[in-house]
């Protein structure tokens, strides 16, 4: 179902598509950033929650600052001293983040309008043209993300890419989740699982030293299920950096895969993700910091936690990355579900 979601600065007539099934789950997303701004999920007594952090306006998705439900490219995450080597030649990209480039730099994915190929009841396919040299990236990028809800209530995001040159290609959904219901307060009371044994070391900047280390014995193990809060206040020098937990987990396995979980005891609500992608960036929320979210609600720090599936961040960097580099004329392909029962 399209709805009418306002009118953009440039004066581009933004839409909204509700896809939902027969069990209660319903999404709610947008041609304006391919954002995902609802997502309605059934409780354990019956009720649905939105459980998805959000604006209530058009206006506050141009302005936010959050990456609030955004879908993030060209290269989620952090790519070091905003400049990398490809086929011989420097690229020089923004400095939007202590002089490095997060989440593609201050041209972001989740602030352009995207064209709609495909809709439906449970299923919408959005599109964009990405130019040569758009983000200071090379080449020519068609890109295509789709969102559809399932009957397995799942949220299933696929994307698709095809460059007319070598690039890079890393795309995630940065959706701050609370399985107790959006404006319910910290999500830092849920449980969270990861399958990793391992994380990637950070700098005082947030950017990958290249060092990978296991997370067996310190506060970022989360192999069997633990309550985000029970140890982020912890006395250990990556948590102290980042301000919580904000960091790059190595899954273990490869291939499409459950790879991470998240519960709330309030509302019985569980969300299971699964990727073919080698990382996953496991965010607390830490830098939210009073901002004004639907229905009045504001979302202060730890209010929404994230489960950005990914290559691992500057990984054009680090020779024992898995590299981002996507050749000319390949596919890009990936997919990611969130899976709620």
């Amino acid at each position: 179902m399209k709805r009418e979601f306002g009118m953009t600065k440039n004066g581009e007539k933004a839409s909204c598509y509700v896809l939902e099934n027969s069990k209660g789950m319903k999404a709610v997303v947008s041609d304006f950033g391919a954002a995902l701004l609802k997502l309605y999920v059934p409780d354990k007594n019956g009720k649905t929650q939105d459980v998805v952090l959000g604006y209530e306006t058009l206006e506050d998705y141009e302005n936010g600052g959050d990456s609030i439900g955004a879908t993030v490219g060209r290269v989620a995450n952090r790519i070091g001293q905003a400049e990398f080597e490809l086929n011989g030649k420097k690229y020089e990209l923004t400095k939007n983040d202590n002089g490095n480039t997060l989440h593609g730099g201050c041209n972001f994915y989740n602030k352009r309008m995207w064209n709609v190929k495909e809709e439906d009841d449970t299923h919408v396919v959005f599109a964009l043209l990405s130019p040569d040299g758009d983000q200071g990236f090379p080449g020519e990028v068609k890109i295509e993300v789709s969102y559809t809800v399932t009957e397995e209530n799942e949220l299933k995001i696929h994307y698709y890419a095809v460059p007319d040159q070598d690039t890079l290609l890393n795309m995630t959904n940065h959706s701050y989740f609370n399985l107790s219901g959006h404006a319910s307060g910290t999500a830092w009371d849920e449980k969270v699982w990861l399958d990793a044994d391992a994380f990637t070391e950070t700098d005082g900047e947030l950017i990958p030293t290249g060092k990978v280390i296991l997370v067996a014995g310190t506060p970022m193990d989360f192999r069997k299920e633990k309550v985000v809060e029970k140890e982020i206040g912890a006395d250990y020098e990556p948590l102290k950096l980042a301000g919580g937990y904000d960091h790059n987990w190595v899954l273990n396995g490869s291939g499409f895969r459950k790879v991470a979980s998240a519960a709330s005891d309030k509302t019985g609500i569980k969300m299971e993700v699964y990727t073919d992608l080698p990382g996953i960036q496991f965010y607390s929320g830490n830098f939210l910091a009073g901002s004004k979210g639907k229905e009045g609600a504001i979302y202060e720090k730890g209010y929404g936690i994230c489960f950005e599936t990914q290559y691992f961040p500057d990984a054009i960097h680090k020779e024992n990355f898995e590299s981002p580099i996507v050749k000319a004329k390949e596919v890009y392909e990936t997919t990611t579900v969130y899976k709620f029962c």
